[in-house]
């Protein structure tokens, strides 16, 4: 049976032998659908605030799974910028590492051409310097022949200006003796 406060007001009970006090019975009847009155308005008052709270908790749980599938989203987009960061320092390692291997190729390469024009080099240098030395003994040589070659044309050309019985106290005159003689 649910009774309303209205009913509780308007109840109207019978009269009977040595019942009740239709005033007091009336006053606590007004007094108890007062405090069911308030009572339901009460309930109400909590299912409203059940309602609220439980779309508030809905909202809440949404948004934890929302926020879960952000950061799950997150976590593989931030693994797969890790990856790929990874994977792109791997790519620039190799690619400097085979720039670092071709300049290494280039260099030596270089340095064994290097080594080859060196080489090369004391070769003709060393050539140069035996062709200087066999000329420069060349030219002795042929200095040494000239001076004695020179040296017997003053001593012949001595022996035929002289006179055969000078004495040999008597010094020559300088007039004598031509001008090749006398250097």
């Amino acid at each position: 049976m649910n009774v309303s406060p209205l009913d509780l007001r308007q109840a109207r009970f019978r009269n009977a032998f040595r019942g009740f006090d239709k005033v007091e019975v009336t006053s606590f009847l007004l007094a108890v659908a007062d405090d069911y009155e308030q009572a339901l308005r009460e309930t109400d008052r909590l299912r409203q605030d059940l309602a609220r709270m439980e779309g508030i908790l809905e909202e809440h749980r949404e948004n934890e799974k929302n926020l879960k599938t952000t950061l799950l989203a997150a976590q593989k987009l931030s693994d797969d910028i890790k990856s790929h960061a990874d994977e792109e320092a791997r790519r620039i390692l190799r690619d400097a590492q085979e720039r670092s291997d071709q300049l290494l190729e280039k260099t030596q390469s270089r340095l064994e051409d290097v080594q080859r024009e060196i080489d090369g080099m004391k070769m003709k240098r060393r050539d140069v310097e035996t062709t200087l030395e066999s000329t420069i003994q060349t030219l002795r040589n042929t200095l040494e022949y000239v001076r004695e070659q020179e040296q017997r044309e003053r001593d012949e050309r001595i022996l035929l200006h002289r006179p055969r019985h000078q004495d040999l106290s008597v010094e020559p005159r300088v007039a004598e003796f031509p001008q090749e003689a006398r250097r």
